[in-house]
């Protein structure tokens, strides 16, 4: 009978589950799990940080729709992966952090890097274990990647002992599951469907806010926004899924529709800090909110119609139903809200025509976003530049904008993009920094480089932590501390890395430096010395 060790059992199973790339940093506790990939076909991209590896995997997910993995080693590298897992918990994203583990023949005698892993995980994962078995690995591979995938999603840890991985068991004893998970999305029934249909037909201010990820099927919410002539507004993972420059793509007036609308019907998203708890919605509006996760029905803000179904399918069923009725024409009211978007637009073109020296927030955010245009996939990584710059982002494909979503993590930029670059090679993959960001995950350029990934990065360097600086100088404006940090020649790290780096002071310099940088063949960065500015936000519509 032939023999297969346990590290090949793993990759064999994660095969099973579509995957065909892992993101890690290697180390003693994982290398039989590396050793399969490579027998298994399953592409290796090694990173500098844990972190690093388990962003990258959550990004994959997004992009792709098939399930991301991160191997990690054990001890520290479990716990450097921590934030990556969090921002996939508060982001629903379904994804597989692997652990090593020390071994079980050397329980509690404190072995190297010896750690009880899964309660440190579990409140931030669906489902958090370890392997006890080699000959059941592959089935306990099949239970965490089965529970990635309730609800919404989210991210599970399982971590396995270095000699389970090492062992050998007859091959034929192995059981390797499949289709051991739910594969079919549910919508809602006629009769629920009826009452939507009628709620929407009978509001004379209907609003669309969308959340939710279409990554790797058909997006058909334009069809609806058109068929209402509602203003719509995405956030998170569905920012891309409306032409940057449709007239009801809202960008600057969801607040203002939101106080006005007599009906909202909300698609995936959450009711917390981005969308001020709810509490901006008209009190009087009818509330239509469909979610994967039930428990989010009803979150800070009352619903009048709550679905627990996939909006992805609900928005394909309306799709199919709105010939039922005719709404071409748009409304005076709606009309206004695309007047009131057009005139915001005006203003912040006027301010992006300033030649002032260092470059304005927006004149950057104009050129960069200009630049990348609408087919590219942007990361974005920082705080007040990204609210900037978010404004003027052309990317007109579901989830191609990556942002960290509600954990607010810095660091993602790098990591999200090399795992869009591996995913789509044939795409122009960026990331927009602030000079915060870039200080986390900086040194993935060296991936980057060692994996000839053509990257596009371009900071805006402000020298200060703006974000934090407003906040700071409201409350202790005569003890800042902590919130300078000078403009440093990080593209010189960048060049030394074995990419290619420059630096641009002047606002006419910069399309011409991003074009070089992208004509050089190499991972780049574009360090951009601008403004620094004194707004503190947290929302990427207003």
């Amino acid at each position: 009978m032939a023999q297969i060790h346990g590290g090949q059992i793993v990759a064999r199973a994660l095969k099973n589950e579509g995957v065909d790339a892992l993101f890690t940093v290697t180390g003693g506790h994982i290398v039989p799990i590396l050793d399969g990939c490579v027998q298994e076909g399953i592409r290796v991209v090694d990173l500098r940080h844990e972190q690093a590896a388990a962003h990258a995997a959550e990004a994959y997910s997004r992009l792709t729709g098939k399930l991301g993995v991160a191997a990690v080693t054990a001890g520290p590298g479990v716990t450097d992966a921590v934030t990556a897992v969090a921002t996939a918990h508060f982001s629903g994203t379904p994804m597989l952090l692997l652990g090593g583990r020390h071994m079980v023949r050397q329980e509690l005698m404190g072995g190297l890097q010896e750690l009880n892993h899964p309660p440190l995980l579990a409140p931030i994962t669906k489902w958090s274990g370890t392997a006890w078995q080699t000959d059941r690995l592959a089935e306990t591979v099949a239970t965490a990647v089965r529970h990635a995938h309730v609800g919404r999603g989210g991210p599970v840890f399982l971590d396995i002992p270095m000699d389970l991985q090492f062992d050998m068991v007859n091959e034929e004893g192995v059981l390797f599951p499949v289709n051991q998970r739910a594969n079919v999305s549910s919508g809602v029934d006629a009769a629920t469907l009826d009452r939507i249909v009628d709620l929407l037909t009978r509001a004379e201010r209907p609003v669309i806010f969308a959340g939710f990820s279409s990554a790797g099927g058909t997006n058909r919410l334009l069809e609806v926004v058109e068929a209402l002539q509602a203003p719509a507004y995405t956030n998170g993972r569905a920012r891309g899924s409306l032409p940057f420059d449709h007239d009801l793509a809202g960008n600057h007036t969801r607040s203002a529709a939101f106080a006005e609308a007599d009906l909202v019907l909300a698609l995936g998203v959450d009711w917390d800090f981005r969308t001020g708890y709810g509490r901006k919605i008209n009190p009087e509006a009818t509330v239509v909110q469909i979610d994967l996760d039930g428990a989010k029905v009803g979150w800070n803000r009352p619903v009048d119609l709550g679905v627990a179904a996939d909006p992805h399918v609900v928005v394909d069923q309306l799709a199919e139903s709105f010939h039922r009725f005719d709404r071409s024409s748009r409304s005076d009211w709606s009309a206004s809200i695309v007047d009131r978007e057009a005139a915001r637009r005006a203003e912040l073109a006027t301010e992006a025509a300033s030649d002032d020296v260092p470059i304005m927030p927006n004149r950057f955010a104009r050129d960069v976003s200009a630049f990348f245009g609408s087919d590219s996939i942007i990361a974005v990584d920082g705080g007040d530049i990204v609210s900037t710059t978010a404004r003027w982002l052309q990317v007109s494909h579901p989830g191609h904008v990556l942002d960290p979503g509600p954990y607010g993590s810095l660091g993602t930029g790098p990591p999200y993009a090399i795992a869009a670059k591996v995913a789509f090679p044939d795409r122009c993959v960026g990331i927009v920094f602030g000079d915060g960001g870039f200080g986390f995950n900086g040194m993935e350029y060296d991936t980057m480089v060692r994996f000839g990934l053509p990257i596009i990065g371009v900071i805006g360097n402000d020298g200060v932590w703006s974000n934090i600086k407003t906040v700071h100088r409201m409350f202790f404006p005569d003890r800042l501390v902590a919130t300078d940090l000078g403009r440093r020649p990080y593209h010189d790290v960048v060049t030394a890395l074995g990419g290619h780096g420059a630096l641009v002071q002047r606002p006419e310099e910069l399309r011409q430096a991003l074009e070089t940088a992208k004509a050089s063949g190499l991972p780049a960065l574009v360090n951009v010395h601008i403004a620094e500015t004194m707004r503190a936000s947290s929302n990427y519509s207003q």
